[in-house]
């Protein structure tokens, strides 16, 4: 059986981040990466001092290509299929049928996001249907754009998008229903109102064009925002975790420790701030904390008599 200080579910930018931080703290390190990531839609990658424009697969290449220099960090393109607390430590099961135990676990492995089954959706998304201005805004500033408004909390955003372009369609359809101060609050923002329901959305090449209406009607966009619904991975959800109000797994600040000790997570499965370089800040602070832990372990066990961990 082989064991490994930490196993880190997940080889995004928190995955990557924490590798790096534990790798240079000597620890043995198993970085497993399923693929594909959740941005792998997306042309760019932004926000990300140094990194502006990067494609996400060239930053996760130059990521894995930094590690290369810690023979004790191990990358695995493997799934991970389940993990158990032993209490202390883990089991972590892989989908070749692998298994290893760990003495922390960190869970770097992101969110679900179930697109709508609107006809030409899946086509657009991550190109022209996109959930972050603060990823996309700049790109698409002052050019035509739409809100999908399918909950109360959508309508702030799109208010939040007058900071990028005024030219701007709230379609608050089915199954939102607007009430009058809600449409008020809005169209006296300069926001104009669209309640008739989506039918489908056409474009080209990945490049939105229009929106259909329940009645036929097509309105001109060229990018929509939209924020589907997300879910939790089943063998995180297995777990068992404590979550937070809005359903990601809750961890303790700055730390990232979930309600099991031991185990960490960062990244989108925390929280409803979702960009690379928040993912990115997070994996290092909750590798900070392992290997705190770890290094107060091993001295704990050094002092009661026991050798060195090797």
């Amino acid at each position: 059986m082989q064991r490994y200080d930490v196993v880190i579910v997940g080889a995004g930018p928190a995955g990557l981040s924490a590798a790096l931080v534990l790798g240079r703290s000597r620890k043995r390190v198993l970085l497993c990466d399923a693929g594909p990531p959740r941005n792998a839609k997306a042309a760019h990658m932004q926000g990300f001092v140094t990194r502006d424009g990067t494609p996400p697969p060239e930053f996760r290449r130059i990521g894995r290509e930094q590690l290369q220099p810690y023979p004790n960090v191990e990358v695995r393109d493997t799934r991970v299929s389940s993990v158990d607390v032993l209490r202390p430590g883990f089991h972590v099961r892989l989908e070749d049928d692998a298994h290893v135990d760990a003495r922390r676990v960190l869970l770097a492995v992101g969110v679900i996001d179930e697109v709508p089954e609107l006809p030409g959706f899946r086509d657009l998304w991550g190109t022209s249907i996109v959930q972050c201005p603060y990823c996309h805004g700049w790109e698409v500033r002052d050019r035509p754009l739409g809100v999908l408004a399918s909950e109360p909390a959508h309508l702030d955003l799109a208010l939040f998008l007058t900071g990028w372009s005024r030219d701007l369609i709230v379609f608050a359809g089915t199954p939102l229903a607007l009430t009058a101060e809600q449409r008020e609050r809005l169209v006296r923002a300069g926001l104009k109102v669209e309640e008739r329901p989506m039918r489908a959305l056409h474009g080209t090449n990945g490049r939105l064009e229009s929106v259909e209406l329940a009645d036929g009607a097509r309105v001109a966009r060229e990018v929509l925002f939209a924020r589907p619904t997300q879910r939790l991975p089943e063998f995180v959800r297995r777990l068992g975790l404590e979550l937070n109000e809005q359903g990601f797994v809750k961890v303790t600040e700055p730390f990232k420790e979930t309600s099991v000790p031991g185990l960490h997570a960062a990244g989108d499965v925390t929280t409803m701030l979702q960009s690379a370089i928040v993912a990115a800040s997070a994996g290092a602070s909750a590798a900070y904390a392992m290997n705190h832990g770890l290094n107060q372990e091993n001295v704990e066990r050094v002092i009661a008599g026991e050798p060195w961990p090797t």
